[in-house]
C-alpha cells in the first residue's frame, strides 16, 4: 500500500485534532481511528467515524435513558440473547463509516450488499492513480469444476509467471493509453501542449477491473454482521475475504460483546433444515437414517456430514 505524503499528512492532522464529546466512545477503536489497515498490494480500510457501542445495543433493547445496566455481565447476557434469537433491530442503532481502497472488481462484488450508504470516487471528475491489483502466485488458481464461481488448485509456477506478466503488461498498457487519451504524463503535464485531452468520463473506459477505486462506506451493525457472515466465509473470493477479515478486526474492537455473540451463534453456530433435524434426532436415538428418503439431495447430504466433521 502506497500513501502519498499529502495523504499521510492529512491522516496525521486528523489524528491530532481532539473533540470534546458527551457521547460514548470506544477507546480500542479510537486507537486506530483514521489509520489505514493495509489490504492486498495497494488497498486499505480505515475507520472514519462511528456511532454507538455495546451499551448502545442494550440501551436500544431496553429503551432506557442511560447505559443499559451497571453490570457488564448483564449487558453481555442480553446481547447474546438478542443474537441467539435474531432480535436484530437494537444492532441497527450502531453505525460505522469506513474509507476503503479496493480493486474495482472487488467493489462490484461488495456493492451487491445494498444495505449501506456509499460514496465512490468519480473518475469523471478525478484522474485515477496508476495502481492496479496483481495477485500473489499462490492465489492463481484454476477454474473449479465443483464451484462455477470459484477457483481450485494453483497454476504451475511456469504458467503462473506467464499469467502475472500478462496481468501486469495489460494493466500497464491500459493506463498508458488512459493517460495518452487524457493528453497527460504521469506528472500531470500535457504530452502534446495545446491539444485538448479526451473527456475523463470517456478515457476511464479503458482501465481494467484490476485498477483501484475508493469509497466511503457507512453501514449499521446488523447489516455489517450480515456482510461479514458472507464475506469472511471460506467460500468467499479471497480478494474480498481479506477486506472482510480487516473489517472483522475493526468490529471486534468496536463492539466486543456483540462480536463474541456473533461468532458463537452465527459464524460458528449451526443451522439445520427440517430434514437434517430429523436425521440428527434419529442418529441420537441410535438409528442409521436414510438421508435420501428424508429428502436430502446428494449435495445436501455432503453439507450435512461436513457440519459434523465427517
Amino acid at each position: 500500500m502506497r500513501m502519498t505524503p499529502e495523504q499521510e499528512a492529512e491522516i496525521r492532522a486528523a489524528r491530532e485534532v481532539k473533540h470534546e464529546t458527551r457521547r460514548p466512545t470506544v477507546p480500542a477503536l479510537e486507537e486506530i481511528l483514521f489509520d489505514p489497515i493495509p489490504v492486498l498490494d495497494h488497498g486499505f480500510v480505515r475507520v472514519i467515524d462511528y456511532m454507538g457501542d455495546d451499551a448502545a445495543i442494550v440501551q436500544a433493547a431496553r429503551v432506557s435513558y442511560g447505559k443499559g445496566t451497571k453490570k457488564v455481565s448483564e449487558d453481555r447476557g442480553l446481547i447474546r440473547y438478542l443474537m441467539r434469537h435474531r432480535h436484530t433491530t437494537p444492532l441497527e442503532m450502531c453505525e460505522i463509516k469506513l474509507h476503503c481502497k479496493l480493486p474495482i472488481f472487488v467493489a462490484r462484488q461488495w456493492i451487491r450488499h445494498r444495505t449501506a450508504n456509499v460514496n465512490e470516487i468519480s473518475a469523471r471528475y478525478s484522474i485515477l492513480d496508476r495502481e492496479f491489483y496483481v495477485p500473489r502466485e499462490a492465489d492463481l488458481g484454476v477454474q473449479s469444476v465443483a464451484n462455477r464461481q470459484g477457483r481450485a488448485e494453483t497454476l504451475s509456477p511456469e504458467r503462473a509467471a506467464q499469467v502475472l506478466k500478462l496481468l501486469r503488461d495489460d494493466s500497464t498498457q491500459a493506463y498508458d493509453h488512459y493517460l495518452d487519451m487524457l493528453n497527460l504524463d504521469d506528472d500531470g503535464k500535457e504530452i502534446r501542449p495545446g491539444e485538448p485531452g479526451l473527456a475523463r468520463e470517456l478515457a476511464r473506459m479503458n482501465l481494467t477491473l484490476a485498477y483501484y477505486t475508493q469509497w466511503y462506506w457507512k453501514i449499521d451493525l446488523h447489516n455489517l454482521l450480515h456482510f461479514l457472515s458472507l464475506r469472511i466465509d471460506d467460500h468467499a473470493q479471497e480478494e474480498i475475504r481479506v477486506y472482510g477479515q480487516a473489517i472483522a478486526e475493526i468490529t471486534k474492537r468496536w463492539v466486543p460483546h456483540a462480536w463474541e455473540a456473533f461468532v458463537d451463534f452465527r459464524l460458528q453456530g449451526m443451522h439445520l433444515s427440517r430434514a437434517e433435524h430429523e436425521a440428527l434426532r434419529r442418529m441420537l436415538a441410535g438409528e442409521d437414517p436414510d438421508l435420501t428418503r428424508l429428502g436430502l439431495s446428494k449435495r445436501e447430504q455432503e453439507e450435512f456430514k461436513k457440519k459434523f466433521g465427517k
